[in-house]
C-alpha cells in the first residue's frame, strides 16, 4: 500500500475497503463450506455476518461512486463521511476477527480439523492486514 495518491487518497482508501469487505464476505462462505458439521450457532452467525459484510460492501461501492462523481474536488463533508465509513469498516473487521477466533477456539468440529484451523488463521491474518492498512490511512 503506497501513500502517494494525493487528492485521490479517499478513493484509494475506499478501494481497499471495497476489496477487503468483499473478501470477508466470501470468507463467511469459505468457513461454512469447509467445516462440515459446524455448530448451528456459528453457522447462523456466519450467515448474519455475510449479510452485514455485504451491506457494508455496498455502502463502500456507493461512496466510491460519490467520490468519482465529485471529480478532482472532494467536499470536506464527503471526505469526513469516507473517514467515518473506513473507521466503521475497521471496527467491523475487528468484530469479524472475534467471531473467527471464537469459532477456532470454541468449535469442537474445528478442533478436529487442522485444515479449518489453518484457514481460520489465514482469514484472521487477512482481516488484520486490512485493519493495519485502515489504521495507517486514518492516521495519515
Amino acid at each position: 500500500m503506497q501513500f502517494y495518491y494525493g487528492p485521490q487518497m479517499p478513493l484509494r482508501i475506499l478501494d481497499e475497503a471495497e476489496f477487503w469487505k468483499h473478501q470477508e464476505e466470501e470468507h463467511t462462505v469459505v468457513i461454512r463450506e469447509l467445516v462440515t458439521g459446524l455448530e448451528a450457532e456459528f453457522v447462523e452467525a456466519l450467515f448474519e455476518w455475510e449479510k452485514a459484510l455485504s451491506k457494508t460492501h455496498q455502502q463502500v461501492v456507493s461512496f466510491i461512486e460519490s467520490v468519482i462523481r465529485s471529480g478532482s474536488y472532494i467536499p470536506v463533508q464527503l471526505y469526513q463521511q469516507v473517514l467515518q465509513l473506513v473507521t466503521f469498516c475497521l471496527e467491523e473487521s475487528e468484530r469479524f476477527i472475534e467471531l473467527c477466533l471464537q469459532i477456532k477456539n470454541d468449535s469442537d468440529v474445528v478442533a478436529k480439523n487442522q485444515t479449518a484451523v489453518v484457514v481460520l488463521d489465514h482469514i484472521i491474518r487477512e482481516s488484520e492486514y486490512f485493519i493495519g492498512i485502515a489504521r495507517a490511512l486514518l492516521a495519515s
